[in-house]
């Protein structure tokens, strides 16, 4: 459609929008269309009208109207507290009445969509081959896929890793741009791509279907087993007898018949009957079975209980066969109450062993023995009193709730009855009453395992990266002088699949959006790609104009985290962590003692120990980065990222058609513009740029003269900008190029400020112009305020060369000594001399 899509949930409408997108009977969709009105009864049968925005409007080859995304849940919970809105059909599927009735006069319809609708393993597939489906038809020649075709029709059904493995080369790429294109067959909805082992591959969908209908038919009949779960209540089949296990213990487990006979078998014997399928476990439940009750206390019973019911089972064994018992010691009157526990369970449960199970953890008292007005006011305290943001301690909580208990003349609890009741209310909201949401994230619960609906880290690489940035624990030190410049700040890009770092940048800047176009410049500039899925944070620099149209432009997906949940780019900040612990740590001049500020004194402090600049950090870092941390084996992985990434690759393929050229056009999109975004092309003088006026020879022809021109410009050097003029973007310089040359936007902020804070002062009138500004920064004023940003700048230009060209040749930079004399640094300049004083500040740049 030419246009970009928004969505609110990953899980929800972006689904939405991946179904719309392939589907072939959907022409055209639309999201956040028009509000529409909706008129209808609430709970209280009051009739009400909201103004109620759908998702999206659908333009389908049958029908156009509006479709509304929610979760399963969420609906559940409205069709609660609005029963007329939200109602649920008899197949499980919902409706909107009063969204219906507004549709219908227009000849639209209105449909709810819910989650539960959603194909998880379709809508992965389709993430798979994306890179596919977006190209008309992808590159694969006819030999390729006459050879691929031919090898499938000879084995119907190959599993997909033994297709990837017999072709060799760019195989990967053929297989899945013919089953994009349908020219092999593979259910999409059946098993996941991601897993290659699982996948069967068809000539085409007719060979599949007529396959399915063969293996059924010739499948022989089910047999009456499946996997045996050795768990005390479970029913097992053993020599075609129905047993129950009542006993899985560590060197027996007990089973017991339908008749009540009870026998012990070792685990080894236990598992030899398993392997030669006699012990089975039986396809549905016996006629007659144990009660679900009875299973519970099965469940429920410890090893002693066990052990205690086996003892009585030993005892009444013979008297249930209709023999004496085989013991003297144990009283008349105790076997006769055991035998009638088990005929009264077996009557109740079908299993008279449960009788015997002794009831311990039943006796005494387990009423609660605070009476109701203590137990609410007890409830009334934790919610109310300890669980705010004052953050009170328990003890005067209780304290407090003592007090109450007196004055009501009730019998307080005991404090360690209060702290039972503390500890048992939900650990998660507790904290986030207490603490703040950004404290309870921590206490959300663990992904034990992947789900379809789980956040993932994609299935392969440049599926998903994260981008952030993080203040290094160093403080630098400029490399002509020696003065300290602080602590700069770093850019990861990394790829969530295999951890990979694609993109590292340093600066001294804070992150801003000049931070995202320099990190995304350097991953294409390494892999000639950008990241399908792109993770980022709610920074204000990620939602700016320039960083979502380059993602636009190249078709990646954005995805924003929800704020104070760190786990969600645990992948990015993990990463910061081992950065700074095991390489940032170990320079001279780290910030690990500011973390004990109390016992830090001046010769300690990590200003004084600085010696590295920026320059040599940087190679540094990028060998850190992209050839000490990339080999390492990662605990998540099982193998290095370099590994990983490489088997990754192989695996789901190269993927041409997502290469990106690092060329003009590419390094143009990467460029800023104003919040105009376009300006006024005035004769003789150009385009004014903050504040400056930007000139070309193009600009000579008279019939765009005093028309508005769209334009870019370079923020690393506020010397050059770029005008669309002709059909093609034009370089312009500024109005005073060589005073404006090297300097950043940072700095032209920085004078530009200045020079209205001196003008206010004296009362002058607010104009600023580039003559006054090109005036104030060559003048010693400029120096005293500029010192401390210009050797910053001139410290991230050393290392922008190395940007454009890549990583630094192997070489091994020794760290400067600070304040050490530098041979070629000029004499200070004389008081009025203009010539000498431009000559230290070109040396500056």
């Amino acid at each position: 459609m030419g246009r970009t899509i928004q969505a609110e949930s990953h899980r929800n409408e972006l689904a939405g929008v991946y179904e719309y997108e392939y589907d072939p009977e959907t022409l055209e969709f639309y999201d956040q269309p028009p509000a529409i009105k909706l008129v209808y009864r609430a709970k209280t049968e009051r009739q009400v009208g909201v103004w109620h925005t759908p998702d999206f409007f659908v333009l389908r080859t049958d029908s156009v109207g509006w479709e509304e995304w929610k979760t399963e849940a969420d609906l559940l919970r409205l069709a609660q507290t609005m029963p007329h809105r939200y109602v649920q059909g008899d197949e499980g599927r919902w409706s909107c009445p009063p969204g219906e009735r507004y549709a219908e006069p227009l000849g639209f319809v209105y449909r709810v969509r819910s989650s539960a609708e959603i194909d998880w393993v379709f809508q992965r597939n389709l993430l798979f081959l994306e890179d596919y489906l977006r190209v008309d038809d992808p590159a694969v020649s006819d030999d390729t896929a006459a050879a691929i075709q031919a090898l499938v029709a000879q084995r119907p059904g190959i599993p997909l890793d033994e297709l990837l493995g017999c072709l060799e080369g760019t195989a990967s790429d053929a297989i899945y741009g013919l089953i994009a294109t349908h020219r092999l067959y593979v259910d999409l909805r059946a098993m996941p791509l991601a897993e290659p082992e699982r996948v069967c591959v068809f000539r085409d969908q007719a060979t599949a279907q007529a396959y399915a209908v063969m293996i059924t038919a010739a499948a022989p009949p089910t047999v009456a087993r499946q996997s045996v779960s050795l768990a005390a209540g479970v029913s097992v089949v053993w020599d075609g007898q129905l047993w129950t296990i009542v006993n899985a213990g560590q060197t027996t487990t007990a089973l017991l018949s339908a008749d009540g006979s009870l026998v012990e078998l070792p685990p080894a014997t236990i598992e030899a009957l398993i392997g030669q399928g006699k012990l089975i476990a039986p396809i549905a439940p016996a006629p007659v079975g144990i009660s679900a009750q009875a299973r519970e206390c099965l469940m429920r019973a410890s090893p002693d209980d066990f052990s205690e019911a086996n003892r009585r089972y030993a005892i009444i064994a013979s008297c249930l066969a209709g023999a004496a018992p085989v013991t003297s010691t144990t009283p008349a009157r105790t076997i006769r109450c055991w035998l009638a526990q088990w005929r009264k369970a077996e009557q109740v449960h079908h299993c008279g062993y449960v009788g015997l199970l002794p009831r311990w953890s039943q006796r005494g008292n387990r009423q609660p023995k605070l009476a109701a007005a203590t137990r609410q006011l007890l409830d009334v305290f934790i919610v109310s009193d300890y669980e705010t943001l004052k953050q009170k301690p328990r003890f005067e909580v209780y304290a407090a709730l003592v007090r109450a208990c007196d004055e009501q003349e009730l019998r307080p609890p005991s404090y360690k009855t209060f702290t039972r009741a503390v500890t048992r209310r939900p650990r998660q909201d507790q904290v986030a009453r207490r603490q703040g949401p950004r404290a309870a994230s921590q206490e959300a619960p663990f992904y034990w395992e992947l789900t379809l609906t789980t956040p993932r880290h994609g299935d392969r690489p440049f599926e998903i990266g994260h981008i952030d940035h993080t203040q290094l624990d160093v403080e630098l030190v400029c490399s002509r002088t020696g003065r300290p410049l602080g602590r700069p700040w770093t850019t990861f890009l990394t790829d969530a699949c295999s951890r990979r770092l694609l993109a590292v940048s340093l600066s001294f800047d804070p992150p801003s959006y000049r931070a995202c176009m320099l990190i995304l410049r350097e991953c294409v500039h390494r892999h000639h790609r950008l990241p399908q899925t792109v993770v980022v944070d709610g920074g204000p620099e990620f939602a700016s104009v320039y960083f979502e149209t380059l993602l636009a432009r190249y078709e990646c997906t954005k995805k924003t985290r929800p704020g104070a949940a760190p786990r969600f780019g645990s992948v990015c900040e993990r990463l910061f962590g081992t950065t700074n612990s095991r390489f940032i740590h170990t320079l001279a001049g780290n910030t690990q003692i500011l973390q004990h500020g109390r016992t830090m004194t001046k010769a300690v402090d990590p200003k004084a120990q600085a010696c590295w600049t920026l320059e040599r950090l940087w190679t540094y870092l990028c060998t850190w980065a992209y050839e000490v941390y990339d080999t390492l084996e990662h605990p998540a992985l099982g193998q290095s990222p370099r590994e990983a990434f490489t088997a990754g690759l192989l695996q789901s393929g190269q993927r041409p058609q997502r290469l990106i050229a690092d060329d003009e056009d590419f390094r143009m999109l990467t460029l800023p513009t104003t919040r105009k975004g376009t300006a006024t092309l005035q004769p003789r003088l150009g385009v004014k740029i903050n504040h400056l006026y930007y000139w070309s020879d193009a600009f000579l022809i008279p019939v765009i003269e005093g028309t508005q021109v769209p334009i870019r410009f370079d923020p690393f050097n506020a010397g050059l900008a770029y005008a669309f003029v002709g059909g093609r973007w034009v370089r312009c310089i500024s109005e005073y190029h060589a005073a404006f040359t090297g300097r950043s936007e940072r700095e032209i902020q920085l004078a530009t400020a200045e020079v209205r804070r001196r003008r206010q002062r004296h009362g002058q009138q607010l104009r600023i112009t580039a003559r006054a500004l090109a005036d104030f920064l060559v003048s010693l004023e400029a120096e005293e305020v500029l010192l401390e940003q210009r050797l910053r700048d001139a410290e991230a230009k050393n290392i922008r060369p190395l940007l454009a060209r890549g990583q630094p040749a192997n070489a091994t930079p020794e760290p400067m000594e600070r304040g050490a004399p530098l041979a070629d640094s000029p004499p200070p300049p004389a008081s009025g001399a203009t010539e000498a004083r431009l000559v230290v500040y070109e040396d500056y740049v």
